[in-house]
């Protein structure tokens, strides 16, 4: 076996994508506690049931099992919003914005842009609810983006009440609704006609694709429903698009009925955020008030979270990376003159520079500076050589 290789969906960083990745985080935490966020971490290991036995079950066979000394069953943290969900009961709060910068593990993704080590940077706002709050977060969203130079994207902004009113309306069953919000997802329209044909709902979900761009497709969406739960889910999602245009925010936005995310995990505003330059989303989020009761409580909350790779590959393509810098300085000692450089190196670094000092020979000393930029410096006993 070749002992390096690793096993597919996981990687190493090198230098120069892990100090950009450094770089996306700090930007990102300023943003985020510039909205008055506060950074929270959950715990890695949690156990099985925490997320087999609720209604927003994730399915077994994406999470990472294995046993405990105790012989109960536990997983590598599969999802970060029903984590913080469970802190936010087990520890009371109520109210509050949170954030983090945490992975995730899915055993079920591999290859290509799909991981199964995720680095996530989110935000969770519970127990706050409207669209005005809705619309905040999808700002905070937009500038998230921005914060971190990204150039061509678009967050399509939808609501999964017009979606689930409709077919309600229709007496479709939860089973049923969810084999019809299968195939929109899969952009199967025909699968989905299939099974709605001959509804009330056949209108509507027959015109779904086409439910997309801006204010136009709220008037559009109102003529193909007369359901008063569709119609509310509309009037939302229109302020929230409005408040977004107020803010400047229009031409990062666009209106897309056929978003149509988990019914059971969502419960209002569903929001992606879309690279031109990768086809996979480098951002998810929206309204989820029904979470929390998987934890035995109950408050409103709404968030996002961007995958931090993703978004390191979307701002590769079209070229924002820079090179990692290397030391200011890189320092030598000649034979004897080891605590002379090492008290050198102290002193710049006292001063605020980065010091690379390289303990080997002077002949490997200087073959090491030929592959290095930076001021270089050979200390000897009686002084401190420029090279």
């Amino acid at each position: 076996m070749e002992y390096y290789k690793l096993p597919l969906g996981v990687q190493d960083l090198l230098p120069d994508e892990q100090f950009n990745l450094n770089e996306i985080e700090a930007k990102l935490r300023r943003v985020f506690e510039g909205t008055g966020c506060q950074f929270v971490s959950t715990a890695i290991l949690d156990y099985y049931d925490t997320y087999s036995d609720i209604s927003n079950r994730i399915p077994q066979e994406k999470m990472f099992k294995f046993t405990d000394n105790d012989g109960k069953l536990l997983v590598l943290r599969p999802d970060m919003t029903l984590s913080l969900a469970r802190m936010a009961t087990k520890h009371k709060i109520g109210s509050d914005k949170l954030c983090y910068v945490s992975p995730i593990w899915n055993a079920a993704e591999a290859g290509g842009l799909s991981a199964r080590e995720v680095l996530q940077a989110g935000v969770e706002c519970f127990g706050r609810k409207g669209a005005f709050a809705d619309a905040e977060i999808v700002a905070l969203a937009i500038d998230s983006l921005l914060s971190v130079g990204l150039q061509d994207f678009i967050l399509d902004i939808g609501h999964v009440g017009f979606f689930k009113s409709v077919l309600e309306e229709s007496g479709f069953s939860r089973e049923r609704t969810e084999e019809v919000r299968a195939f929109v997802n899969a952009k199967n329209i025909i699968g989905a006609e299939r099974l709605v044909k001959g509804t009330k709902a056949e209108g509507a979900i027959s015109a779904l694709p086409t439910l997309f761009g801006g204010e136009e497709v709220f008037l559009r969406a109102e003529k193909l429903t007369s359901c008063t739960l569709a119609l509310a889910a509309i009037s939302h999602l229109k302020e929230v698009y409005d408040a977004l245009v107020s803010f400047g925010y229009g031409k990062y936005v666009s209106v897309d009925l056929g978003t149509v995310k988990s019914l059971s995990y969502y419960s209002g505003v569903v929001f992606t955020g879309l690279s031109g330059v990768i086809g996979a989303p480098v951002l998810s989020g929206g309204r989820y008030d029904n979470l929390a009761k998987d934890f035995s409580s109950d408050f409103p909350a709404v968030g996002f979270a961007i995958g931090l790779k993703r978004l390191l590959v979307a701002l590769e393509r079209q070229g924002s990376l820079v090179k990692a810098p290397g030391a200011d300085l890189i320092v030598a000692a000649r034979k004897g003159a080891e605590k002379e450089a090492f008290a050198f190196c102290q002193k710049k670094r006292a001063e605020g520079k980065k010091v690379d000092l390289f303990a080997g020979t002077e002949e490997e000393a200087m073959a090491y500076f030929s592959e290095k930029t930076g001021e270089k410096y050979l200390v000897t006993k009686e002084e401190v050589l420029s090279l």
